[in-house]
């Protein structure tokens, strides 16, 4: 009813529809007769001239344009002109004859809205749609346009269309709130921003997944991944400002935390951009464009919801990144990497993957996890040794997605390595070939770097398997496998003294040559009577001194030195 009393006719809209494209509602307004009869408004280069009998008394300036107009037309509706009138008349201006003059130069919408205004004055009729009512509802309230001056006034008039636009068509709802970009503060304050916002919640807790989670669906996106919630491709495309307080809304409305999390890490990337910001304009000052980036990214971090896993640890990372990048508060970056510590025993190795985007950058953003994983041993000085070591094998396991980088420095790398404390690994095999990737994938490392890396694997935390292997590496410095080989004849000499205590001296020399002979037999020959003797030798000497050790020692490395020239 009220849209067919303005003269409105509404264009059948998509409800779940994306912004772009398509025909908006439509209004024409029909203004009550103006005291001026005029046949049209007539624009000549940068000026307006209203045709008509009467003689124009009043020139109104907005912006470069100039409006020859008459009083009578515009003050009878406009409480703001009718002031300004009296106050320059009061100081003697338009006595002489010659057009009153007045500055418009804060008027919302500018040129284009007061030409409607101006139409809508004079009597003629005023197209409107979403795009253009709130800039002219902004205009109408400046102006003081009330149904106290006359009835059916223009505040009144775009009040009833703005309402119908905004709750009427979810596509026509964004672009009220796209127009209000060019109109703050004022939208802002005549609340159309909230109408908006409140009006995009209450459809998007229509979503069936709004308040419970789908099949597939954890809650969290991950930076670049695709989504298949209907509302998050329009609600990206608003500005911040609007942005929050649609997320305000949605919250409100007691949409799960998991969704709206989904919805700031949607537009988090829509905004950011793999290699440069959105914000990214040669127009403004680049203080300023980084001033908007650190509040812009504040404002995200304090947005977030609080509750425990709904936004994602690969999203939170991305958002340190660019905290770090654009200097943000201290407090708030610290308070984010103390978040992403308390979910680490949650994750996996892949979600700490992070993009760099430079050419002499590593692939992914080591930076940033070590920055989390110190973090992380602050908060869990008390934990368990149990849940020390989940941390600890996710974190091997992220250092085998990332040692093959030939532009991981080893400073870096062994950061990480080494921000564990050491009973936060029961088993080293993972960390072992992590350590032997980067050393395949940097060659050129001297023999001191090579052994700064393994300093942090231990031979007893390794499977058998593991140290085989270990002995054979040639990439491994000299010292360790050295290490290796001492520890391992130290072992079996332990192995054969505990066999020997537990049975009869007299089977002693058997039960060695029984040991022996198997695994000469596993190899396909048979041991020799020389190298029994050899083997028994070899068990009494590392009962001797710890001087004889040492001779042992100097000999294996010669040994070791004379396999590798071969």
């Amino acid at each position: 009813m009220r849209s067919k009393m303005m003269g409105c006719r509404e264009e059948h809209q998509s409800t779940h529809g994306s912004v772009l494209g398509g025909k908006p509602n439509h209004c024409v307004i029909y203004p009550p007769k103006s005291s001026i009869v005029a046949e049209e408004l007539e624009r000549r280069n940068n000026d307006w001239f209203v045709r008509t009998k009467v003689a124009s008394d009043l020139m109104v300036q907005v912006g470069d344009f100039s409006f020859y107009l008459h009083k009578l037309a515009m003050v009878s509706k406009s409480g703001y002109l009718n002031r300004l009138v009296f106050a320059k008349r009061s100081e003697g201006h338009g006595q002489n004859g010659g057009n009153l003059k007045i500055v418009l130069d804060d008027l919302p919408g500018g040129t284009n809205t007061f030409e409607s205004i101006v139409n809508f004055c004079y009597g003629f009729k005023v197209d409107v749609t979403a795009t253009t009512i709130a800039p002219l509802y902004c205009a109408a309230n400046f102006l003081e346009m009330s149904d106290d001056l006359h009835q059916g006034n223009l505040i009144s008039k775009t009040e009833a269309f703005l309402s119908f636009a905004i709750f009427s068509s979810w596509k026509d709802t964004f672009k009220v709130l796209k127009s209000c970009e060019s109109v703050s503060p004022w939208s802002k304050d005549l609340l159309i921003v909230k109408q908006c916002s409140d009006a995009i919640a209450w459809k998007a807790s229509t979503d069936p997944k709004a308040f419970t989670l789908g099949q597939n669906s954890n809650g969290n996106l991950n930076i670049g991944e695709p989504s298949d919630t209907w509302w998050f491709q329009d609600v990206s495309t608003l500005r911040i400002d609007h942005f929050i307080q649609v997320i305000e809304s949605i919250k409100r409305k007691g949409v799960k935390p998991e969704l709206v999390g989904s919805c700031i890490a949607h537009w988090t990337a829509k905004w950011f951009s793999s290699t440069t910001f959105v914000f990214d304009d040669p127009t403004i000052p680049k203080h300023l464009t980084e001033k908007l980036q650190r509040i812009t990214i504040e404002s995200l971090i304090n947005m977030l919801p609080v509750e425990k896993n709904s936004v994602s640890c690969n999203f939170l990372l991305y958002l340190v990144k660019l905290g770090l990048k654009m200097q943000v508060n201290f407090e708030l970056l610290s308070k984010l990497e103390t978040r992403i510590a308390s979910m680490l025993e949650q994750c996996c190795a892949q979600d700490l993957l992070v993009k760099n985007y430079g050419d002499k950058d590593t692939t992914y953003d080591v930076g940033i996890v070590i920055r989390v994983v110190n973090a992380y041993v602050l908060l869990a000085m008390k934990n368990s040794r149990a849940r020390l070591c989940i941390v600890g094998r996710l974190i091997d396991g992220y250092l085998t997605l990332i040692a093959r980088d030939i532009n991981l420095k080893l400073i870096d790398f062994k950061l990480l390595v080494d921000a564990l404390p050491t009973n936060a690994r029961s088993c080293d095999n993972n960390l072992y070939r992590a350590i032997d990737m980067y050393l395949k994938a940097h060659p050129s490392l001297m023999e001191e770097e090579r052994a700064s890396v393994c300093k942090a694997m231990e031979y007893h935390r390794l499977s058998e398997d593991a140290r085989q292997h270990a002995m054979r590496n040639s990439r491994l410095p000299l010292k360790i496998v050295t290490e290796f080989m001492l520890l391992e004849q130290v072992k079996m000499a332990r192995s054969i003294s505990a066999t020997k205590s537990n049975i009869n001296p007299r089977t002693t020399t058997q039960t060695i040559m029984k040991m022996n002979n198997k695994k000469c037999l596993e190899k396909g020959f048979i041991a020799p009577q020389k190298e029994i003797m050899l083997i028994r030798k070899e068990v009494e000497n590392m009962k001797m001194q710890l001087n004889q050790l040492q001779m042992c020692k100097r000999k294996l490395q010669k040994q070791v030195q004379r396999s590798c020239i071969k």
